[in-house]
C-alpha cells in the first residue's frame, strides 16, 4: 500500500445497511460503508483526473464524487478500511503512466515469408477445383 494522505476535507462517510446474508445483523447494524470522494479536492494532475474517470466509471458522478461501496465485512471498521483501501488502489492505478508505444515494421525477409505462405495456399486451395479434361 503506498503512503498517499487523503484530506479529510475530501471524504464523507456515511454508514447504511447491508445487502446479502448475515442474518438478524444485516437488518439491525448499518455496516455498510459508502464513501463518498470530492475528487476535485484531491489535486490530481489532469492526467490522473482522466485516467481516474475511465477506471471510476460509473461510480464517479457528473459532479465529480467518486462514491465507494464496501459492504464484504460484518462490521463497520472492517468495511471502512476496505472502502479506503479500494480508494488508494484506485488512486495509484490512476497514477500510473501507460507504457509509450513502439512501432515496429516486419522486415523484408518476414514480409517475403508471408507472400510466400500466402501462394502456397493459395494453389492448395486451387487444386481442390474440379478437374477438366480437354
Amino acid at each position: 500500500m503506498s503512503d498517499r494522505i487523503i484530506p479529510d476535507e475530501a471524504l464523507e462517510e456515511r454508514f447504511i445497511t447491508a445487502s446479502g446474508p448475515g442474518g438478524q445483523n444485516v437488518n439491525k447494524v448499518a455496516s455498510a460503508v459508502q464513501l463518498r470522494v470530492d475528487v476535485f479536492r484531491l489535486g490530481l494532475s489532469p492526467e490522473s483526473y482522466r485516467r481516474l474517470k475511465s477506471i471510476a466509471g460509473s461510480r464517479l458522478t457528473a459532479s465529480g464524487t467518486l462514491v465507494i461501496l464496501a459492504q464484504r465485512f460484518r462490521t463497520q471498521e472492517a468495511n471502512r478500511e476496505d472502502a479506503r483501501a479500494r480508494l488508494i488502489a484506485m488512486l495509484d492505478k490512476a497514477d500510473e503512466r501507460e507504457a509509450r508505444r513502439i512501432r515496429t515494421r516486419p522486415s523484408k525477409a518476414a514480409k517475403a515469408r508471408r507472400v510466400d505462405a500466402k501462394k502456397a495456399r493459395s494453389t492448395v486451395k486451387a487444386a481442390r477445383t474440379r478437374v477438366r479434361i480437354d
